[in-house]
């Protein structure tokens, strides 16, 4: 149980990571500070349960698009997001192909950075 708290924490800040660098690295993107914990619950819901959809749905019809499951993931969560909610908004069709790209790439480096970050501190703190 603790294993999946950590995992979801962890998933929960990389997700609100790839929202936070896209906001500060796209001038048509935006974030509302007042609902930006609804706007992160909502987009690491969904693009934890389209990823798993999506991987099989392409792994059985068309396994060429097996490496861009994650990808399409996130630019349905980042649709589904703003629809749902009125924190996250995202204009111009040129800004949502990066918004798209940049939350995938940051949220993929915070999701594999952060665990490792936070080992070498609790190793080294042991070592203390």
């Amino acid at each position: 149980m603790v294993r999946f708290l950590i995992s979801a924490a962890m998933f929960l800040a990389a997700a609100a990571i790839g929202l936070l660098v896209a906001n500060l690295l796209l001038d048509d993107v935006s974030v509302s500070a007042a609902s930006f914990v609804w706007v992160v619950l909502v987009f690491a819901v969904l693009q934890a349960v389209l990823a798993p959809f999506f991987l099989k749905t392409t792994r059985k019809n068309a396994p060429a698009l097996m490496g861009a499951t994650g990808l399409i993931a996130t630019y349905v969560a980042l649709v589904v997001a703003s629809l749902v909610t009125d924190g996250l908004t995202i204009t111009g069709l040129s800004t949502w192909v990066v918004a798209g790209v940049v939350v995938w790439l940051a949220s993929m480096l915070a999701a594999f950075l952060l665990p490792l970050l936070l080992v070498r501190k609790a190793v080294e703190e042991r070592r203390a």
